[in-house]
């Protein structure tokens, strides 16, 4: 029996997934397990596994197509097996996942007219296939969608649509200027201008910001970093030592790790911190998981590990799912201060932007002897925190 291959919803808001690569070519045999094809999301490139033995085929989608989730991209057949025929319902299943409702039937709308949609500007956007992130883009861009022509499955306007209505229409007057402006926003590039345009305007925020000596924190690191490096092969750093710190203070002061949910605040049961990682055209969130009971050598080597994906553009979902609270770290380029505003966007009560002068190991004239100690047990350089779930 024929199984379909569809485009998988690997994350809460997504909407489409771009296909990179197939790994398997049309009419290759495949065991279930083995990886299939490669696909791109906001946030990362995921590999995909077949779900069942059989033969490739009927591929739709080819490397390089953003294609709704939900759809059928290909089919894995039987030996012999003919490709299935595709019913009528199947598409409109398919953009259940991320349009609004439309008419139970159909069959009684008005007839799609054969012309450009701008012709027949009296039919109302209500008609029009458009994903509800590609609408509310167009409303932030001010883009007519009556006047664009959707490239998705029977003409669905798509997010990528919107965009090069907006970037035509700047272009239109100005050819200079559009040249200067670049090219358009990758997927994380535009994932971080929304995810910090939302934190920033629908959730209260506040600072603090204290200078601390960090001498026991660079002294630690002389310690434990040879022994670390000798025997897990991974060069402990600042940042590892920030997390278990971090981590374990959460763990007596669980209120800073809650979320708002919506109707309230939300208790965490676990304690995983999201490491900002630079990519390229953009920031992701790596998470270290249940970062309170991994010992730092863990720490360290799922750091490294998470980076080296990072940069790869490997991340799994899981890799960037669940955070509870972030830590920014720009000590290394001598920045003094700086403000993060993106990890409220996913609902997080604070996350702590590390600048240079947490990493001083000189101890200020008057500093209490026991100062170390303290950087140690209350690390609160650069804290942001969200006005709805901290009184």
């Amino acid at each position: 029996m024929a199984t379909s291959v569809v485009m998988p919803a690997l994350e809460m808001a997504q909407e489409t997934g771009k296909i990179v690569s197939w790994v398997k070519k049309e009419g290759e045999s495949i065991r279930k397990g083995e990886i299939l094809l490669e696909v791109e999301t906001d946030k990362a490139v995921v590999e995909i596994e077949a779900s069942a033995d059989g033969v490739l085929g009927g591929v739709k989608s080819q490397a390089g197509d953003v294609v709704p989730v939900g759809t059928t991209i290909a089919w894995i057949l039987a030996p012999g097996e003919s490709v299935p025929a595709e019913t009528a319902s199947a598409a409109p299943a398919a953009r259940t996942m991320t349009e609004q409702p439309r008419p139970a039937n159909p069959a009684s709308a008005p007839a799609a007219p054969t012309g450009p949609r701008a012709s027949t500007p009296s039919a109302g956007t209500a008609e029009i296939q458009i994903s509800p992130k590609a609408r509310r883009l167009a409303k932030e861009l001010g883009v007519d969608i009556s006047s664009v022509r959707g490239t998705g499955p029977d003409g669905t306007i798509t997010s990528d649509d919107i965009t090069a209505a907006a970037n035509a229409r700047a272009a239109a007057p100005a050819p200079a200027a559009a040249a200067a402006a670049g090219s358009t926003l990758s997927a994380i590039a535009r994932l971080m201008a929304e995810r910090t345009t939302q934190s920033w305007t629908q959730v209260p925020h506040f600072f603090l910001v204290r200078e601390l000596d960090a001498t026991a924190l660079n002294d630690i690191r002389a310690k434990l970093g040879p022994a670390i490096e000798k025997d897990r092969g991974v060069k402990l750093t600042h940042t590892d030592l920030l997390v278990a710190i971090v981590a374990r203070v959460l763990k007596k002061h669980p209120k800073m790790n809650a979320m708002w949910g919506g109707k309230g605040i939300q208790m965490n049961p676990d304690i995983n911190i999201s490491v900002a990682m630079a990519v390229t055209d953009g920031v992701v969130g790596a998470v270290i998981p249940k970062a309170d009971s991994t010992p730092l050598a863990d720490i360290s080597v799922q750091r490294r590990d998470l980076a080296e994906r990072a940069r790869g553009g490997k991340l799994k979902p899981s890799d960037v799912a669940n955070g509870t609270f972030s830590i920014t770290n720009l000590g290394m380029y001598n920045i003094d201060a700086f403000s993060d505003h993106r990890a409220a966007a996913g609902g997080n009560t604070c996350s702590w932007a590390n600048c240079r002068s947490c990493c001083r190991s000189q101890r200020p004239a008057g500093r209490p002897s026991d100062g170390d100690t303290h950087a140690l047990e209350r690390p609160s350089r650069g804290r942001r925190g969200s006005g709805r779930a901290v009184p």
